[in-house]
């Protein structure tokens, strides 16, 4: 597979990477464990070398399952986990206190290594900035382990314009993680300039759209109370049933290419800059096989501008978060 570089400070990645969380967390119930352990090596095999969890996925559950499945190939997979949260299993998970103070980010930071399986942490995301802590202080704190060896690369998820040049100034930030697909094209006027003028590398997260572009979800899917999909505004089955005609677009241009719709989500995303590395999650091996299909579908200049045009046409229905969740974004 083709690989892409994330940052100026030369982070070397396969074009796509692997959204694992699913896999144990957030998108119902937890899937059997060997079989994960199985796709995990299935994309290894097929390509892929670029892995993404976090503590808070389970929480540990992800982390450990990453670890365990990915430590025949140390040295030749990237992975990138996350800190920023009180990470409580007692709690069943929830996700209801920041925490980005400098001690715990090292803690963290230990625990992470001992559960990833790893010598040091290629890609370590705050995974939410937390306003109670300078960013500044955040960014010092992975200066730090990275000088120590335990860290390789700082990045940022979720973080607004201002907030990346702060940190930046600190600590070079090699990629920022983001929601970005065609169901969620805010980034473009709100970050992109950011990370395009200070080189730093952009990985979209949800980049099928927490699977709404890929065709296989309409107005009557039902999602298990564990599926975080089931309490977002935008996948309510009324907002569901307007927006369907932007899957319809994505659906009418795959046939022209004869791809799917997965494909074509995926290709955009690769087609709009070298330093964009989207990271699709799936617990099943055809899945997988056809999202990385999409790394061989070339997309013009014309064939971007055309997709584009028409799914702008389409008004989205819905906030992408929850109230608390969205009051976390783009700070």
């Amino acid at each position: 597979m083709e690989t892409r570089i994330l940052g100026k400070s030369g982070l070397k990645v396969s074009a796509l990477g692997f959204g694992a969380m699913g896999m144990s967390f957030g998108l119902g119930p937890a899937k059997d464990k060997k079989e994960m352990i199985a796709l995990l090596h299935a994309a290894v095999e097929r390509g892929v070398a670029f892995f993404d969890t976090a503590e808070v996925y389970g929480p540990f559950a992800n982390e450990e399952l990453v670890g365990e499945g990915l430590a025949a190939y140390k040295g030749k997979v990237v992975i990138a986990t996350k800190f920023g949260w009180e990470a409580n299993p007692a709690d069943g998970g929830k996700w209801n206190a920041l925490n980005s103070r400098p001690e715990h980010i090292k803690q963290v930071a230990e625990a992470s290594l001992k559960r990833l399986k790893v010598d040091a942490i290629d890609l370590f995301y705050q995974h939410r900035v937390d306003l109670n802590v300078p960013i500044e202080d955040v960014a010092g704190a992975v200066k730090e382990l990275i000088a120590q060896g335990k860290v390789k690369h700082f990045g940022l998820s979720e973080a607004g314009a201002k907030t990346i040049r702060r940190a930046h100034a600190v600590q070079p930030v090699t990629a920022l993680q983001s929601e970005y697909s065609l169901f969620w094209r805010e980034p473009e006027e709100t970050v992109m300039p950011t990370l395009e003028e200070l080189g730093i590398g952009f990985v979209p997260f949800s980049p099928l759209g927490k699977g709404f572009l890929t065709g296989k979800i309409d107005a009557n899917t039902k999602f298990d109370s564990t599926d975080f999909r089931s309490i977002v505004p935008r996948f309510s089955e009324e907002n569901r049933m307007a927006n369907q005609a932007l899957v319809d677009v994505v659906r009418s241009f795959a046939a022209r290419k004869k791809a799917t719709p997965a494909q074509i989500a995926l290709a955009w995303l690769l087609a709009k800059e070298p330093w964009i590395v989207p990271i699709p999650g799936t617990t099943k091996l055809e899945r997988l096989e056809e999202n990385l299909g999409a790394t061989r579908i070339e997309l013009s200049s014309d064939d971007v501008r055309d997709l584009e045009e028409a799914s702008s046409k389409v008004k989205i229905e819905g906030a992408r978060y929850p109230a608390f969740h969205a009051a976390l974004v783009g700070r």
